[in-house]
């Protein structure tokens, strides 16, 4: 015959109380950063689909602060863009040259929204986008970039055509 259940002893249920209420905390902590890495990121699963002529193509779902960033490749290495119709080149941050395997060349001097930079110009091997593939590409490397995503600039976008339609950006290669 078993007596009455006993309530844990003082210091060793605060402790399981404590610890109970981190586990918890933590989770949700998870739960909110998940959700608001997808808010500024809706693209990491890309939207892919081919159009009429076969064309491969990509859909860009604007972000709560209306840019388009998505998910791709740099000669390989997995990185974010983000699409910069201002932007002469793709402009990578230099921080980020080594572990794309990109090396600086000359310094150029360009005119951005935060007054003129002096970068250094490189080229990508080869940078993709979901199914978009695109080899030999100008780039510029920025000591002065903040983020670590990449600007997709008109180096690149000059070969794609682009169309916006609401709040979606779709990418497809342009005709040769």
């Amino acid at each position: 015959m078993t007596g009455p259940v006993k309530p844990i002893s003082g210091g060793l249920g605060k402790a399981m109380i404590y610890v109970a209420w981190i586990v918890v905390l933590g989770i949700l902590v998870l739960f909110f950063q998940n959700v608001l890495d997808r808010q500024r990121n809706p693209n990491r699963t890309l939207v892919t689909y081919n159009d009429t002529a076969g064309r491969p193509s990509v859909v860009l779902k604007q972000n709560r602060a209306g840019h388009y960033l998505g998910s791709g490749t740099v000669n390989g290495h997995p990185v974010e863009f983000l699409v910069d119709t201002g932007a002469s080149d793709i402009a990578i941050p230099l921080e980020m040259a080594d572990r794309l395997g990109l090396r600086p060349g000359m310094p150029r001097q360009y005119q951005t929204a935060n007054g003129f930079v002096t970068a250094f110009t490189t080229h990508i091997d080869e940078l993709t986008i979901g199914p978009l593939v695109i080899h030999n590409v100008r780039a510029s490397l920025n000591p002065g970039m903040g983020s670590m995503e990449i600007l997709l600039g008109m180096s690149l976008l000059k070969d794609l055509e682009f169309t916006q339609r609401g709040d979606t950006l779709t990418l497809t290669p342009g005709t040769p």
